[in-house]
């Protein structure tokens, strides 16, 4: 196991999870009176559980966690809010549209993620294989969920509706 390279990648990872969490959190607050509301909320606890497990990956495979990368992904999702989106001061509908495509990417990589760890070396005997396949399966499952939030979003703004 190239040990540097897993803890340059798992760290990276870190800071798309932190971002991931803070903007699947924002998603979860922008939409709490929707009528997939809940759906958003669960979403959101799914990916912040999923950080965690990350972290205990990296803990059984004795890779500490960088504070730097954690703050960057932290501030990167921060930063991301000052995107133009049509309006000065509100949400606009399109600021859904490119959240929910930007979730989408990072579940994606955190999908990817859990499948490059199964390559880690079986002599390490640390990585529970069934844990990652239900991290991959819940992975699936949530690029799902963000899939029928996005076209949901996408009838909405694109079609006149509310954007």
């Amino acid at each position: 196991m190239h040990r540097q390279a897993l803890a340059i990648y798992l760290n990276d990872h870190l800071a798309g999870a932190t971002s991931g969490v803070e903007l699947s959190r924002r998603i979860a607050r922008a939409h709490r009176s929707s009528a997939r509301a809940g759906e958003m909320q669960r979403l959101a606890e799914d990916i912040a559980q999923d950080r965690q497990a990350l972290l205990e990956v990296m803990d059984s495979l004795e890779i500490p966690p960088r504070r730097y990368k954690i703050y960057a992904g932290w501030t990167a999702e921060k930063v991301a809010r000052l995107k133009p989106n049509g309006r000065v001061v509100r949400r606009s509908g399109l600021s859904s549209l490119i959240e929910l495509e930007t979730l989408r990417l990072g579940i994606q990589g955190k999908h990817h993620l859990w499948r490059a760890l199964t390559h880690v070396p079986r002599e390490s005997n640390r990585l529970d294989t069934s844990r990652l396949q239900d991290l991959m399966d819940r992975a699936t499952n949530q690029m799902a969920t963000v899939d029928s939030l996005h076209d949901a979003a996408a009838r909405a703004v694109l079609s006149g509706g509310n954007g």
